[in-house]
């Protein structure tokens, strides 16, 4: 009967989406399953859509369950998942994969009957510490070996609450441990952990943002110091088990899941979860398409009340849009030496015109100085987060980084060097410097003629410049990407230091045993230093499986692939390796005599020509002729370029530099050309 009642409820739904429309929908990809993040689920979703965004009717998630049993689509355990990764009963066609996260009450008075109703399979993710509060004034009583049922208070005091989405939610709003025992019980439902206490922001930086606290490490105003590495375990490993023996002690079963909150998640906090029984783990964003060998899943987050067709979409692959053009970058390479100033009331101010103009100016993402470099030389003597080796110029890098991300809306990709740090200890420095072959019968030099750099080749500038990185993980693991400087090159006559007795190539324990590299080796040996310390950075950032890598490409070697003797730099090779190749389209820097149009239109086709499209390359334009007195180009000049680019078939476009505080390149051209509002632009 139940069943029944449910299929009238979505009668009108389902009729709106019969037809022929449903058959351009693509299916699960065999072997891979779907996952669905769900939280609340009520009868008056419609009238309160936009105080709870996060909620779904009752009648679309019966419309969903409709839809599925009418397509084939076929929910999914965690059991089945597991097994078909060891090797036993494959997925089945179209798998999907149910979780509803936060241990609301309608999960045992909506959701679970549905279940039942269906015989759908799903994962309820519990936030233990949520529970805790709520039952321990709710007539509950929790001793070591579980929960017991709830008895009547008399004289109690008033049932503590939770804020849940901003909005005092107390034991009325949550299931209780008999429902919690009903549920796992009846072989449907899996209970995993969504943390104790870790669906929360703490305090991420001296300036007052509240971050994730599974991620973040915890900043002391009082002290001014940040939690360490030991003090930030200690309270996820802590965290992770209390709640798990707490779902323990209410099922009889430990959960070897954990659901993330805020999907917020790293390769650390991973390693953590699974040291303490959980090794399965749920996050939240990128494609919800799941292969079972995959060590972190990722889910799709249902928000206003979708239809079953908006929910079916989300089986589409990545890449796949429905004109088939690929999401195009639009990128602002912004210099953090902009926003800072002793006065940290002018920072402020300076941070606000940076967000005012980067949401106006409606790009995708900022590639955010994460060094400092006031003399513009492009070596990093300073940094802008806290780390071992180099002074720390402001902690400033966080603080810019999660405001863009959370007030301007972008992406943000930390703008690093790869190998020019200026050591504060001169004469290590210098033993760790790339060196360049001297004049006949003269000893080695080092190379400090432009870039200061260290050398690849060394184990101890691979442990220096990977401790750098993974320090930047641990202050800001909110970023989304990384770029690499255009620091990342050596000469023809550059690195003797590959010839010591200790060089080993990068990534490796590997001595080198023919130190006269040609180019195409030198090029790989700079990729793969990159990769290894990328790896120290990957490790603490949220988003690690969709984390993105960009290197900036001198145009050069594009238009004369015999130029890769003089930088170890290569279009396909960098195109093989990262996933954006920010080439440095900046026809003045170039050193051409060509007029700037026409040596863009050579570069795109030189592009097209080695890379066959133009999809993961960026082409980065210069917004200042450093030559002479540097010059800022006319705001009109610089949306021309993008024009001429866009209408020759480029996709991705960013530029360099903007000063934000003084309108330059000027707002109103600048953003005609570069905002993805006005893709593809025509006049």
């Amino acid at each position: 009967m139940a069943r029944w009642i449910a299929r009238l409820t979505s009668l009108v739904t389902g009729l709106l989406l019969a037809g022929n429309v449903l058959a351009a929908l693509p299916d699960v990809p065999d072997g891979q399953f779907m996952a669905l993040c769900y939280h609340d689920v009520r009868d008056d979703v419609i009238a309160e859509r936009d105080a709870d965004p996060y909620a779904v009717s009752t009648a679309r998630l019966v419309a969903w369950f409709d839809w599925m049993e009418a397509n084939d689509w076929q929910p999914v355990s965690l059991d089945q998942i597991i097994a078909a990764r060891s090797g036993g009963t494959p997925l089945p066609d179209s798998a999907v994969l149910l979780t509803f996260d936060d241990g609301l009450a309608s999960l045992y008075t909506h959701i679970f009957p549905l279940l039942v109703a269906y015989d759908y399979p799903a994962l309820f993710a519990l936030q233990t510490g949520w529970l805790e509060t709520v039952w321990n004034d709710a007539e509950v009583t929790y001793t070591p070996q579980g929960f017991a049922e709830p008895t009547t208070k008399t004289g109690g005091s008033i049932a503590d609450t939770v804020t849940y989405n901003e909005r005092p939610l107390g034991p009325e709003g949550f299931v209780t441990p008999a429902q919690i025992r009903e549920m796992h019980d009846g072989g449907l439902v899996e209970f995993a952990s969504h943390s104790h206490d870790l669906h929360r922001g703490i305090l991420g930086n001296p300036q007052g943002n509240k971050q994730p606290a599974a991620i973040t490490r915890r900043f002391d105003p009082q002290t001014g110091e940040y939690e360490s590495d030991a003090v930030f375990r200690h309270r996820i490993r802590e965290d992770l088990q209390r709640s798990r023996a707490m779902i323990e002690s209410l099922t009889g079963r430990a959960p070897r899941a954990i659901v993330w909150p805020y999907g917020a998640h790293s390769g650390e906090v991973d390693a953590i979860a699974a040291e303490v029984g959980m090794p399965w783990s749920f996050s939240l964003g990128g494609t919800p398409l799941n292969t079972p060998e995959e060590e972190t899943f990722s889910r799709a987050l249902i928000v206003d009340d979708p239809l079953p067709l908006e929910v079916a979409t989300e089986a589409r692959p990545a890449g796949e849009h429905p004109v088939n053009l690929p999401a195009p970058q639009r990128a602002v390479q912004i210099d953090l030496d902009y926003v800072y100033d002793p006065d940290p009331e002018q920072t402020n101010a300076n941070l606000g015109a940076l967000l005012d103009r980067i949401k106006a100016l409606e790009v995708r993402t900022v590639y955010l100085q994460a060094f400092a470099d006031p003399d513009g030389d492009g070596n990093a003597a300073e940094l802008y987060f806290p780390n071992r080796h180099l002074p720390m110029r402001a902690d400033l890098f966080n603080r810019v980084a999660w405001q863009l991300r959370t007030r301007a809306g972008v992406q943000v990709y930390a703008w690093m060097p790869l190998l020019s740090f200026d050591l504060p200890d001169a004469e290590r420095k210098r033993a760790l410097s790339v060196t360049r072959s001297g004049p006949e019968g003269e000893p080695v030099l080092v190379a400090d003629a432009d870039y200061r750099r260290l050398s690849p080749f060394l184990p101890e500038s691979e442990q220096i410049v990977g401790e750098i990185y993974a320090d930047l993980g641990r202050a800001a693991s909110s970023i989304s990407g990384l770029l690499i400087h255009d620091d990342a090159y050596l000469a023809a006559d550059e690195d003797r230091t590959a010839c010591r007795s200790e060089a080993r190539w990068p990534g490796t324990n590997t001595p080198i045993t023919d130190c006269d590299l040609p180019p195409a080796r030198k090029t790989q040996a700079l990729i793969d230093f990159g990769q290894a310390v990328t790896q120290r950075l990957t490790h603490h950032v949220h988003d690690s499986l969709d984390f993105r890598v960009a290197r900036n490409l001198y145009a050069r070697v594009v238009l004369d692939p015999d130029a890769e003797a003089r930088f170890a730099q290569s279009l396909p090779p960098f195109l093989a390796a990262y996933d954006e190749t920010a080439i440095m389209a900046m026809p003045w820097l170039d050193g051409t005599e060509l007029p700037p149009d026409v040596w863009l239109g050579r570069l795109a086709d030189a592009v097209e020509a080695q890379a066959g499209g133009f999809e993961d390359v960026v082409f980065e334009l210069q917004a200042r002729d450093w030559r002479g007195e540097g010059r800022w180009v006319e705001g009109e000049t610089l949306r021309d370029w993008m024009e001429q680019l866009m209408r020759r078939g480029v996709l991705n476009l960013a530029y360099y530099p903007d000063d934000f505080l003084n309108n330059r390149p000027r707002f109103e051209p600048t953003r005609e050309g570069i905002s993805l509002k006005a893709f593809p632009h025509r006049r």
